[in-house]
């Protein structure tokens, strides 16, 4: 039995590959001063597959129907218009 290949290319019009432990910004749902809110929240790439990114967080974040999620992990789409990577603030000389 022949071993089955795949080939797997990576979309030329990817706008950035995520690593784990990198800082990115969310647009979810989370707790802001005891608050809900929808906005953006910045937290820690976690995990990366082919086609998903697992984003942990330090506030308690909640899915699209209202659950809280207990571990405050949210999984994205690596294409998704609702995650992107943190701009980094240039630090001013005094």
């Amino acid at each position: 039995m022949a071993n089955a290949r795949v080939a797997y290319m990576r979309s030329p019009d990817d706008g950035h590959v995520y690593e784990v432990g990198d800082r990115v910004e969310v647009y979810c749902d989370h707790e802001k001063d005891k608050d809900r809110v929808r906005g953006w929240l910045k937290g820690i790439v976690a995990q990366v597959d082919n086609k998903l990114v697992a984003v942990q967080f330090r506030t308690n974040v909640y899915l699209t129907d209202g659950w809280m999620v207990p571990d405050r992990i949210l999984w994205y789409p690596t294409n998704s218009e609702h995650i992107r990577p943190v701009k980094r603030r240039r630090k001013r000389k005094v």
